[in-house]
């Protein structure tokens, strides 16, 4: 079973956008996906990163909050 967690996705210092997916980078090919892009036009660039028309997109994993705190 695949569980989606909450991703922040950044542009340079600027974050963008919030994903949920099942990984990081699942999380900003789905946000490079949001403009209407085809899939063969987003270049896959690490784990976490990629790449479209110029613009990097990166996926940060948002740390989930204890609820015993």
């Amino acid at each position: 079973m695949l569980v989606s967690k909450k991703y922040e996705i950044y542009s340079g210092r600027r974050r963008v956008s919030i994903q949920y997916s099942v990984s990081p980078l699942q999380a900003a090919v789905d946000y490079a996906r949001n403009f209407g892009s085809a899939d063969n036009e987003i270049q896959r660039i690490g784990v976490d990163c990629v790449s479209w028309r110029g613009a990097q997109f990166k996926a940060v994993l948002v740390p989930e909050l204890d609820p015993a705190a």
